[in-house]
């Protein structure tokens, strides 16, 4: 099955980078691009494509707005953000927004394209060193995050289930918290999926954000 694209950057070199390594991939197809985020929103709404690659800064309506729009919309596509992240203030908006991972402008195309891959599967696509840089650059600043909900909202899991949320939140990967718990990946991936059913998370990207505001992760772990 081809994976379907849509390109959301205000720059026209960047899109046109992406679209070129994208152009010699069989299974990926670049069906549209757009220069800011309400004509990511109009596009995706014709096109329907399986992902949208979102800039974060761009005219008129940014990419935390575009990524909201579409992500409560009809359709389930599937939004990831580029960020640059020595100067972005807002990664942690477009997560809340529904994003459901990071792109580094930075990165290698070919890093990229698998990048669209994880996603376009269902998964979620948050490395762990982006995690524990996530963690550190919102502890550092309270007063833009919201409040953390009580802790009675986790009451439905389970000792160990908390920690792995812990775990996942500090940005470890299945293959860690296995190796930390001394359990199988398989496991891990068992305790990681009923997570994701009892906390009504969509994606890892969601328990990330939930362990993170429900104070599981302390800035010292980060």
């Amino acid at each position: 099955m081809t994976i379907r694209v849509l390109l959301a950057d205000d720059q026209p070199l960047v899109r046109a980078a992406l679209r070129m390594v994208i152009t010699d991939t069989p299974d990926v197809e670049v069906v549209g691009e757009a220069g800011d985020g309400a004509e990511a929103v109009r596009l995706t709404g014709e096109l329907a494509p399986d992902v949208v690659v979102m800039d974060i800064r761009m005219p008129g309506m940014d990419g935390i707005e575009a990524t909201r729009l579409i992500t409560t919309g009809p359709c389930t596509t599937r939004v990831v953000v580029l960020t640059t992240f020595d100067d972005d203030d807002y990664v942690y908006g477009a997560l809340r927004a529904g994003a459901s991972g990071f792109l580094v402008k930075d990165m290698a195309l070919d890093d990229i394209l698998a990048a669209v891959r994880v996603v376009a599967s269902g998964d979620a696509l948050i490395a762990p060193s982006v995690t524990r840089r996530l963690i550190k650059e919102f502890a550092a600043r309270p007063a833009t995050t919201p409040p953390p909900p009580p802790r009675a909202a986790l009451g439905g899991i389970t000792d160990r289930e908390r920690e792995v949320l812990t775990l996942v939140g500090s940005g470890l990967s299945n293959a860690e918290i296995a190796d930390r718990l001394c359990i199988s990946v398989a496991t891990a991936k068992t305790y990681l999926t009923r997570l994701l059913a009892k906390l009504d998370a969509r994606d890892r990207v969601q328990l990330v954000i939930l362990a993170y505001e429900a104070g599981l992760v302390a800035p010292s772990g980060s």
